[in-house]
């Protein structure tokens, strides 16, 4: 699966935050560019996981079909 994100980082007294655009839940803050995004890597991972559980409990009980879903950037 291949899905592109665009990531922003501004510049703060101090350090930076970042965010995903198209990931709304998924920002961060860190002194250090660098630490910022590893720290953005971190919230969209927790920001899915915390969807997907979200989701699971929404369709507890009833009759669903799940199956992978992957998406290709052009």
């Amino acid at each position: 699966m291949n899905i592109n994100f665009t990531a922003v980082f501004e510049k703060s007294p101090f350090g930076y935050i970042g965010y995903v655009e198209e990931l709304p839940g998924a920002n961060t803050q860190g002194e250090t560019l660098e630490e910022t995004k590893s720290n953005l890597i971190e919230a969209v991972q927790l920001v899915l996981e915390s969807n997907r559980q979200l989701a699971e409990e929404e369709i507890h009980g009833k009759e669903i079909i799940k199956e992978h879903f992957g998406v290709l950037s052009a």
